[in-house]
Formats: C-alpha cells, sequence, structure tokens
C-alpha cells in the first residue's frame, strides 16, 4: 500500500473522529473527557476555559475535519487543515496535563496530533 493511500485513510479516520466527537459524543460522558467532566462542557470548565472559547475550539476543529475531507479533491487544503488541527490536539495535550490527568486520558489528543503531523508531512 503506498504512503498516499495510507495518508488518504488516515486523513478520513481523523476527520470523521473529529465529527464523532463534536457532533455526536458532544454532551455525551466517556472515559477521555479531562478530570471528571461527564460532558464537553464539562470538561472544557475542568480546563478552566469558557463556553466561548469551547464554541470557537469546536468550530475549528469541525472547519479543519470538512477541510480534511474536501482535501480529497483539492489537495491544497490538506496541509493547512492538518497544521491546524495539531495545533489545536497540542492545546488538548497541554490541558490535560495542566489539570494532572492520567496519561490515558491523553491517548486521543496524542494521537490525533500525530496522525494530523503524518498528513501534514506527507500531504
Amino acid at each position: 500500500m503506498s504512503i498516499e493511500i495510507v495518508r488518504t485513510i488516515i486523513q478520513a479516520i481523523v476527520a470523521i473522529g473529529i465529527y464523532n466527537v463534536w457532533i455526536f459524543r458532544f454532551g455525551k460522558s466517556t472515559n477521555w473527557r479531562g478530570g471528571h467532566s461527564t460532558n464537553m462542557q464539562e470538561e472544557f470548565a475542568a480546563y478552566g476555559l469558557s463556553r466561548s472559547i469551547m464554541f470557537i475550539v469546536g468550530t475549528l476543529k469541525i472547519l479543519f475535519a470538512t477541510l480534511l475531507l474536501l482535501g480529497l479533491f483539492y489537495p491544497e487544503l490538506v496541509r493547512p487543515a492538518a497544521f491546524g488541527l495539531a495545533i489545536l490536539m497540542l492545546g488538548a495535550i497541554i490541558r490535560h496535563i495542566k489539570i494532572h490527568d492520567s496519561f490515558k486520558k491523553s491517548i486521543p489528543a496524542t494521537t490525533v496530533f500525530l496522525l494530523c503531523i503524518f498528513v501534514a508531512y506527507f500531504s
């Protein structure tokens, strides 16, 4: 399998994963949420971030995920979208560390960060 095919698959997986978290699981509890939060709003509060910041971050993540999918047809969109998501994921990792979450809770953000770096590098 070529690196381009692998990158394309990862691109789609990252985008779908972002949609899953920010649209379908937004108000639901998961094992990955920061602190002891049971939904996205509580998680951002645990990080010391406002509701407004939560909506800004969510909008950016959905925008970048959409650009990743559009990048399947317009390749010039892939690198900026992947870097944008990588920066947001780095912020999430830092927030997990700041509130002393277990490493387990940082695994999704770390994984998406690394996948975005891979996608950006090979775009």
